[in-house]
């Protein structure tokens, strides 16, 4: 079944007034209603429904409107149907006519209609979105040739490197690695390694750093022990079953520099008592 679309029929009711009678048309949500091309929305979107039994679905311009005022003032969808109640606007660029003092649809709407779309189909608002940026000479057409993305603050899926999780992650990969070429290891530290890894974040949450620089030191134990039976390993062998020495050299050297570097950065002011250790052993011979 296909949606009812909605058209303005200039239809007054005695009990009612007309939205266009009482807002300002001069307001932006009313420009831009009438600036979007609803019947290019209506074909991209209609595409996706049948003709066939069921009761219709909900109209492609209120539908439509209602993505757009979510993503237009990042609302979520409880906020934008309680928003829809209250505000005229809303209404009128969603397609009504009269003042509604009901939700005409159900928020679990929402959800499904762009369930439905997917993303080929959502892009549409993208294209009729440039297109009404590009009448409104609010752009060029020239300043679409090439597009510029700057990702300085966008969102990725990377966990925060704290030294625990670095020491561990590095535990893990040389445990790994080990396993892949054959490498008998007395030990992976696998279930103290990830409890000593919980119990510093718990300590540290708590502010209980005494507590939390102790299962720092376990983790970076474990990885000095880890790399240090591989090493012994590594040479007993010679290379000839296992694999040659260069696969270990790079994970193995970074593994060890970072268990040092966070043995420094674990003690914040290590390098200045080293250099004013440094400064003190050096004003003596200075003098002499």
């Amino acid at each position: 079944m296909r949606p009812k679309e909605r058209r303005e029929t200039g239809q007054t009711d005695l009990l009612r007034s007309r939205l266009d009678a009482i807002i300002d048309m001069g307001h932006p949500l009313v420009k831009l209603a009438r600036t979007i091309d609803w019947s290019f929305l209506e074909r991209e979107f209609g595409a996706v429904y049948t003709d066939g039994p069921g009761q219709p679905p909900l109209p492609t311009r209120l539908m439509a409107g209602l993505v757009i005022l979510k993503h237009t003032y990042d609302l979520s969808d409880e906020v934008l149907c309680e928003r829809w109640v209250e505000n005229p606007y809303y209404q009128l660029f969603c397609g009504e006519e009269f003042f509604q003092h009901r939700l005409v649809f159900d928020r679990s709407s929402l959800t499904r209609w762009r369930n439905r779309m997917g993303e080929e189909r959502l892009a549409a608002l993208i294209q009729e979105s440039l297109s009404v940026a590009t009448r409104t000479k609010a752009i060029k057409p020239s300043e679409l040739s090439r597009v510029i993305v700057d990702t300085t603050v966008q969102p990725k899926n990377v966990t925060f490197p704290t030294d625990a999780k670095l020491l561990n992650r590095a535990r893990e990969k040389l445990v790994r690695l080990a396993k892949l070429n054959g490498v008998g290891l007395r030990q992976s530290y696998a279930r103290v390694g990830k409890f000593a890894l919980i119990q510093h974040q718990r300590y540290a949450h708590a502010k209980q750093f005494k507590r939390a620089n102790r299962m720092l030191k376990k983790l970076r134990t474990y990885l000095g022990r880890v790399i240090r039976d591989i090493g012994r390993k590594i040479k007993d062998d010679g290379g000839s079953k296992r694999g040659s020495q260069s696969c270990w050299r790079w994970p193995g050297a970074c593994a060890s520099r970072g268990s040092i570097s966070a043995d420094r950065r674990s003690i914040p002011c290590m390098r200045r008592k080293s250099s004013a250790s440094a400064k003190a052993s050096a004003a003596p011979e200075s003098s002499s």
